[in-house]
């Protein structure tokens, strides 16, 4: 979907396709077919934008043959759908049944990072519309937090400049664009916008910038304002923002809170759990651990990374932080220049949702996700941007 901002620029919005598992080219050829073009007639558009991810199989498959990559083009041409950014953070199995930890790795002190991203962003250059030539790739933020030291950080920020390196070079070959965005969250090295600020600047290219995932900068009690102000003040480039929000505990010590909580703990993936107190934020690695434990704090409000559904708020006594994705939006476009241009709905929880809210099957997912999108559109619109054919 794209959006002409009033000061003449397009703003693009897509939702993300980590939602739909798929490791190979033919699943995400599948994908396309059973998912994203479905959710496109509902929203009775000629063009949708996905932002697609490629697990790292299907990546090489499309970096290295030629016609592969021309065959995805044709296909997402076939059925109304461009893409104008990738997720590269999940590198394989975000589809298993147990995610947790292993979606950090590899992290960017490990060399496969580097050559994944650059075949993803090799791919990207050859699917961009013919009328865009700027494309964006989010990736994880830098590392999980633990056996990261400096020699690590070190090789991470040289691995950074490579990258930004061939992607100069890319766009000389191709004419195209393409940047990456470190995507901070809770529990990594870079938890926050504000941590993000001085590896960037030491890694210091334009090409590498931040994604602001609005349901991460939630769970960290981040300022919106705040948050905006010391990027631009830093010089560091908003290259993606993800639309997305956060489980929101207003009142954590009450018991029928703590089981509401509850039906949100599963298995498949972390749920850092945080909240801010007069000694600063505290938090878990996971919700069921604030749950059980007694090392969270529960005199002020909790927030979890579980990214529910814009457009459908869990049942009191819990809530979304749908507020702070608005105030987030309203000044990344809402000002007199957007600071981003591509924007992202990514809501891959819907199967790790309480079983009673759970979609059954593919027409459900697509009426959700396509009522996420519809949100966002009307947010947008609100905010004086106007909806392109």
């Amino acid at each position: 979907m794209r959006f002409r901002h009033p000061d003449g620029s397009t703003v693009h919005l897509a939702y993300c396709t980590n939602v739909h598992p798929a490791e190979t080219l033919d699943g995400v050829l599948a994908q396309l077919r059973d998912h994203c073009e479905p959710v496109r007639r509902r929203l009775g558009r000629d063009r949708l934008g996905i932002g697609l991810w490629l697990a790292k199989d299907a990546a090489h498959a499309l970096a290295t043959d030629p016609s592969a990559l021309r065959g995805l083009r044709c296909e997402l041409e076939r059925r109304g759908l461009e893409v104008v950014t990738l997720n590269g953070f999940p590198y394989e199995g975000f589809g298993a049944e147990e995610v947790k930890y292993r979606v950090y790795t590899p992290d960017w002190a490990d060399p496969e990072r580097l050559e994944h991203t650059a075949a993803l962003a090799r791919v990207l250059a050859g699917l961009l519309p013919d009328d865009v030539t700027d494309g964006s790739i989010s990736t994880l933020p830098l590392a999980w937090r633990t056996a990261y030291d400096e020699q690590r950080a070190e090789t991470a920020r040289t691995a950074l400049r490579t990258l930004a390196d061939r992607l100069d070079a890319l766009q000389e070959l191709t004419g195209r664009s393409i940047r990456v965005a470190l995507e901070p969250e809770p529990g990594c090295v870079v938890e926050t916008t504000r941590d993000a600020i001085a590896p960037l600047t030491a890694i210091g290219h334009d090409r590498v910038g931040i994604c602001v995932d609005t349901c991460h900068l939630a769970t960290s009690f981040e300022d919106p304002h705040t948050a905006l102000d010391d990027l631009a003040r830093a010089g560091v480039p908003v290259v993606k923002s993800q639309l997305s929000a956060a489980l929101h505990a207003e009142h954590p010590h009450l018991p029928e809170v703590r089981e509401a909580l509850a039906a949100f703990a599963e298995p498949r993936f972390l749920h850092q759990t945080r909240t801010s107190t007069l000694a600063g934020l505290r938090g878990t690695d996971d919700l069921d651990e604030a749950l059980t434990a007694d090392t969270l704090p529960d005199a002020a409000p909790w927030r979890a990374h579980f990214h529910v559904p814009l457009h459908a708020a869990p049942a009191a006594p819990l809530t979304s932080t749908l507020p702070v994705l608005k105030s987030v939006l309203t000044g990344l476009v809402g000002g007199p220049h957007p600071l981003t241009r591509h924007l992202e709905v990514e809501t891959y929880t819907w199967q790790a949702l309480p079983p009673a809210l759970r979609p059954r099957g593919r027409s459900q997912l697509a009426d959700g996700i396509a009522a996420e999108l519809t949100l966002a559109r009307d947010l947008l619109t609100d905010l004086g941007l106007k909806e392109l054919p």
